[in-house]
């Protein structure tokens, strides 16, 4: 080394590092093993050339550096290796009267790698979010991910759990309808990702999926942590492929990002442990959506819109019904129904897609539904349902005649067949649907009736307040109070089971948005959500900034990511919780009691959640009776901060 291309660093304090010791040292971006033997110091490269070991966590055996990898020895001071042509790599050392000097070479910069073009060009298709764990098989990555986030262009959250990233990239993207991404490891990292994945595949939610691997040369062989991820993600993700050396990076990046917001679902880039790192062509350019993507306000078939107006235009009691998959479409639906003076029912995905307090809402169909939407319903002579798919738990009558609108041909028709199929963009439709009926229907209105059932089913959530066993708070007053106490706007992430059921009956919605794992039901699914949602919060996209973020949740659900409080804490997600202790899994135990089993290991043993709140630096309060609830929960969502409301409630009263 020149006088030009080392600079002195001070390693070590005087006496630091006694006679005879080894131990690691950090200068920069360079790591250092620091030896002292026979009065000298010695700074190696702290990689053992053989296979990269810490030589700074070996020992002087015998007057030699053992590597604690595999035994290979070296000289303490020179990195000689006796009887070896390979040795490590030594630097001058100066021990100063304030401590022991070492001389380094400059410090290169950074090169552009393989892993930053990849993570510009997702930065360039508008990811924002990456959650994910960073570990030995995605170092390169990893680092990619740091330099954005640095300069400002994303937020990377460091979660406990890749199943909870996975679930707040899935939440995410059914939120906004726009892409956020996971980050894992190889081997057990990905496998972790799949539940939350297959929440994104089932719902529909672009989801962006990025794990490591391991290096390309033993890829096959069984080495560890192998995993063969393609065929793991297969049904998983619509789009999946490996990053290889000569790959055409910036455009498998393209063709991940435009295939998952296309076809809604989850696309899955695979990086061996090396490639990543490689330098990236110098006039290698980051891909971004400009002309990749098409306008979707695509007009249905003209014969479909005839037979559908056709069916709508004899009909006397229409009843709209609304899926997850008019979330973005609401403001035509309702305008086509306010013209047919119908009521506009709800799947549970699409709770709060209209206001209950609409004159023409009826509610949520189904087993976590409302006696108005039933009503509405069974009252109806044809159906017309938006981005719904007739699935089993939401009960939609099959002998109605229906028209159905969806953009995916294979939801049409999915479970049994309809009137009416149309294939089309909701807001398109609606519109031509709006403009052809206009003068041309004689559709009774409806509203009174809306009036005269929501009067009849609030009187009696009236009366189920007064229900009490001394066993717990019920979930009628407990879903009354949520109704008072959040914004307008929340964001409401729920869970699955009883408490899921009584959010649904219970909760009145105004303009809140609600998350669910839908079609997969899966228990765990709130807290994980919620730190998606608080993310959306925390953009500047005035549909979404700075609103309230709340999950709910039973203890069991609760149970299964609860060290993510850890990380809503770390940073500093204003999220509220609510959890319904009751101390067992109450779903199970009345499916077991319904199919006349015995009640069998739904019992779980808790802590107490508010104090393990606490412990885990957010706020946290209980609650057992009633009249605690408003104050509790108005205090807990005024805290900034991550705040668990416990409330100990009947596992009956639901």
């Amino acid at each position: 080394m020149t006088d030009e291309a080392i600079t002195w660093r001070k390693v070590l304090d005087p006496d630091e590092l006694p006679e005879g010791r080894v131990k690691t040292a950090t200068c920069g971006h360079m790591t250092l093993c620091m030896t002292h033997f026979k009065g000298e110091y010695g700074a190696l490269d702290n990689h053992c050339p053989h296979q990269g070991g810490p030589l700074g966590e070996g020992s002087i055996e015998k007057g030699l550096l053992r590597c604690p990898w595999h035994g290979y020895d070296y000289d303490p001071i020179t990195g000689a290796a006796p009887g070896f042509d390979d040795e490590g790599t030594s630097f001058p050392v100066d021990v100063r009267e304030d401590g022991v000097y070492v001389a380094l070479p400059a410090e290169v910069k950074h090169p552009r790698t393989v892993g930053d073009l990849m993570i510009e060009t997702m930065v360039n298709w508008g990811v924002k979010h990456v959650f994910g764990m960073v570990g030995h098989s995605n170092l390169g990555l990893a680092d990619a991910i740091r330099v954005q986030e640095g300069a400002g262009n994303l937020s990377y959250y460091g979660i406990r759990h890749e199943g909870a990233a996975s679930f707040a990239c899935s939440a995410y993207g059914k939120l906004t309808g726009r892409l956020a991404a996971c980050f894992s490891i190889a081997g057990p990292g990905a496998t972790n990702l799949l539940t939350g994945l297959w929440d994104a595949n089932v719902d529909r939610s672009p989801v962006l999926a990025l794990t490591g691997q391991i290096d390309t040369q033993v890829i096959g062989t069984g080495a560890f942590q192998e995993v063969d991820l393609q065929a793991a993600y297969g049904q998983v993700a619509q789009w999946t492929q490996p990053i290889l050396p000569m790959s055409r990076h910036a455009e498998l990046m393209n063709v991940a990002c435009k295939s998952a917001l296309l076809n809604r679902g989850v696309s899955h880039l695979i990086f061996p442990d090396e490639v990543p790192k490689l330098e990236a062509p110098a006039d290698a350019e980051a891909g971004r959506p400009d002309g990749r993507v098409a306008a979707l306000e695509i007009s249905p078939p003209v014969s479909a819109i005839d037979d559908a107006v056709a069916l709508l235009a004899k009909s006397k009691r229409p009843v709209i019904i609304v899926g997850h998959g008019a979330r973005f479409n609401m403001p035509g639906v309702i305008q086509l129904a306010e013209l047919l003076k119908c009521p506009v029912i709800t799947t549970f995905k699409g709770k709060g897609l209209i206001s209950d307090g609409h004159p023409l809402a009826a509610g949520v169909l189904g087993r976590s539904g409302t006696p108005v939407a039933s009503w509405a319903m069974n009252e109806s002579d044809c159906l017309l349902v938006f981005g719904a798919s007739f699935s089993d738990h939401t009960g939609i009558h099959p002998k109605i005649k229906a028209i159905q609108v969806d953009y995916d041909a294979m939801t049409l028709g999915k479970f049994h067949a309809i009137s009416v199929p149309v294939l089309g963009e909701i807001a398109v439709t609606c519109g031509i649907f709006s403009e052809r009926l206009t003068g041309n229907n004689i559709a009774e209105d409806q509203s009174g009736d809306m009036e005269q059932r929501w009067s009849i089913w609030r009187l009696e959530k009236e009366r189920r307040l007064a229900d009490d066993r001394g066993t717990g708070v019920s979930s009628a007053a407990i879903f009354a109070s949520l109704t008072r106490q959040v914004d307008d706007d929340a964001i409401i992430a729920v869970d699955v089971g009883n408490n899921t059921y009584s959010f649904g009956r219970y909760f009145e919605c105004t303009r809140q948005a609600v998350l669910m794992s839908g079609y997969l039901g899966s228990i765990g699914f709130a807290f994980p959500a919620a730190m998606g949602a608080w993310a959306a919060t925390q953009e500047d996209d005035p549909l979404f900034q700075g609103r309230q973020v709340v999950s709910v949740s039973g203890d069991g659900g609760f149970g299964q990511y609860m060290a993510e409080l850890t990380t809503a804490v770390k940073y500093e997600m204003n999220i509220t919780h609510i959890l319904l202790n009751n101390d067992e899994l109450g779903k199970i135990s009345k499916e077991q009691r319904a199919g006349h089993w015995d009640v069998w290991q739904t019992s779980l043993h808790n802590p107490s959640f508010a104090e393990y709140a606490k412990l885990c630096g957010a706020m946290g309060v209980e609650v057992s009776i009633a009249d605690q609830l408003d104050d509790t929960i108005g205090a807990a969502l005024a805290h900034d901060g991550p705040a668990l409301v416990e409330i100990h409630s009947d596992p009956d009263l639901v």
